[in-house]
């Protein structure tokens, strides 16, 4: 761990707005390194109802790093069923793969109850010696020089009414994560670019009495009805209250131009919606009902002199691919490498530019998938529905009924080679073994630059300087040995093998956030390609101790 000194005349190195999953994983990772943090959030007391209850197996990877195991969490499970979507006559119009195991090294999908998951976020951050947190204040003012920035605060008026306590804090940089309606954003001056893209759900959240799923053999456990006359999602939703009973449920009912949704959300219209699905008063319980606004849009920019932006500040996706709040914990990593980097002194503020450029291309892919998968789902014109419906159920014979994989996203320009196979995408992992330990790839390495040689010592590819300037990144080197050897560590599985044949490497330069920065066949390559990313990546690094 790396802490920094605080220089005279600054109370925090990052002051973060929004404590929410997004800033709280990015306090966490400035304060496990010693970064000073002020995590401030607008309401005293935690929110304790559902909101996000799926992730992707990038996030399963970094919670990992925290000792939050997917598998095996209490607050997280899994179904392993793929995801259909069906026709109001019970046909098959689409099969989506969130039954396998991901390249990354977990499941492609997972189910959680935000509100426990947060709690463990903020309690992990609360042990963390650097992180204060203040509950009940929001942003007031905001002003930044080039040396730091200073932030205003007051109180949540709609707490502590008008005349509340105001702070003034000096930090070297400031993260705006609150929200949709981000006062960070707006005081920036960042506009949105916006699609226009605007329909009205309504989100039930379902805690039933007994198993949902056994109970109704007839439905898979994630799926998407298109039916014309109320278009429908019905998804677990992560474990239930009690450890060992009945998983929660939810269920995403679209309103109707001719609907109110401020009496769609009252008990009495949710319980309505709910009959047909068998689930009444006496076997269920209604955790929240909410009429949301799905909304397609992101920030023009993510990042402005010494602030940043993340999560919904930054970005807003209709939920149908299950990617808004995975967008959200891509950002909080990628700005925490970053930042930790130049407090460190071991990158410029330069650095800063390639976190818009590279999350913004990445969060639009998924904005513009979720926003396709929600133009076929929201058809509500029943000749519309019976034209989309041929054609899907078309298009699905001709592949006999295959499912369609999830896909792999590449980042946006920045620092990574865009001449080497598979960089700028998540890095594939696998089982390996070290030291009489047997685990994935992430868990028996560790998390930072890692550079691998697959059956090739690739300390010993890269020239003195080079080598000096990974170590001052902190970075380690990582030769892996095929199966059946008794190297320092095993591909035990096989699968590096695979992958570096199908991409013809030797050698992978893997990032803090798991992507690909360079692929390399031979150690003359690898050193050009290696040159370019510290270049790209603005290192402060010395040369090679004498």
């Amino acid at each position: 761990m790396t802490a920094s000194t605080n220089p005279v005349g600054f109370d925090t190195d990052v002051a973060i707005v929004g404590a929410g999953p997004v800033g709280t994983l990015l306090a966490i990772l400035l304060g496990q390194r010693g970064k000073k943090v002020t995590l401030i959030e607008r309401w005293s007391k935690h929110y304790p109802l559902p909101r996000a209850v799926t992730f992707d197996h990038e996030i399963a990877r970094i919670l990992a790093t925290l000792g939050i195991n997917s598998e095996t969490d209490e607050a997280i499970n899994y179904h392993d069923e793929l995801y259909y979507w069906r026709n109001r006559d019970g046909q098959n119009l689409q099969i989506v793969d969130w039954q396998s195991q991901s390249a990354s090294g977990w499941r492609v999908r997972y189910w959680f109850n935000q509100p426990y998951l947060e709690r463990r976020f903020l309690a992990i951050a609360a042990e963390l010696p650097t992180v204060t947190i203040l509950r009940g204040y929001e942003g007031n003012a905001l002003e930044q020089d080039a040396d730091g920035v200073t932030l205003s605060i007051k109180q949540n008026p709609e707490e502590f009414g008008p005349d509340g306590e105001r702070i003034t804090l000096r930090a070297r940089f400031v993260a705006g994560t609150d929200g949709a309606n981000s006062f960070v954003r707006e005081t920036l001056g960042i506009e949105n670019e916006d699609k226009g893209y605007f329909f009205d759900w309504l989100i039930l959240d379902m805690i039933p009495n007994f198993d949902y799923v056994a109970s109704r053999p007839d439905q898979p456990a994630q799926w998407q009805l298109c039916d014309p006359k109320r278009p429908t999602t019905v998804v677990p939703g992560g474990p239930g209250p009690v450890a060992g009973g009945p998983d929660r449920r939810r269920w995403e009912f679209m309103v109707l131009p001719t609907e109110d949704a401020a009496e769609m959300q009252k008990p009495d219209s949710a319980w309505k919606l709910l009959e047909p699905w068998g689930l009444t008063p006496d076997n269920a319980e209604l955790e929240r009902a909410a009429v949301y606004r799905f909304q397609a849009r992101w920030a023009k920019a993510w990042n402005k002199g010494r602030c940043l932006i993340g999560g919904d500040a930054a970005h807003l996706m209709p939920p149908f691919a299950g990617e808004g709040m995975c967008a959200g914990v891509r950002d909080a990593v990628a700005m925490a490498w970053r930042l930790n980097g130049i407090l460190e002194g071991k990158l410029s503020m330069d650095v800063l530019d390639s976190y818009t450029s590279e999350r913004i291309e990445h969060a639009k892919h998924y904005i513009n998938f979720s926003q396709e998968l929600g133009q076929i789902i929201c058809i509500a014109d029943e000749a519309a529905a019976a034209e989309r419906d041929a054609a899907m159920i078309k298009a699905l014979a001709e592949r006999d009924n295959a499912p369609v994989p999830t896909d792999i996203c590449r980042l946006g320009q920045g620092v990574w080679d865009v001449d080497s196979t598979h960089a700028g995408e998540l890095s594939v992992q696998g089982i390996v073994e070290s030291s009489g330990h047997r685990d994935r790839f992430d868990q028996i390495v560790g998390q930072g630059w890692v550079l691998l040689g697959y059956d090739a010592d690739p300390a010993q590819a890269l020239e003195p300087e080079q080598l000096a300037q990974l170590q001052h990144l902190e970075g380690i080197t990582v030769q892996i040995s095929p199966a059946g050897t008794s190297g320092d560590v095993v591909d035990a599985e096989g699968t590096f093998d695979a992958w570096l044949k199908d991409i013809d490497a030797r050698y992978v330069l893997i990032r803090p956030d798991f992507y690909v920065a360079l692929t390399a066949n031979s150690a003359q390559a690898l050193r050009s390609k290696f040159t370019a990313i510290m270049d790209r990546l603005h290192v402060t690094a010395p040369v090679a101790a004498e």
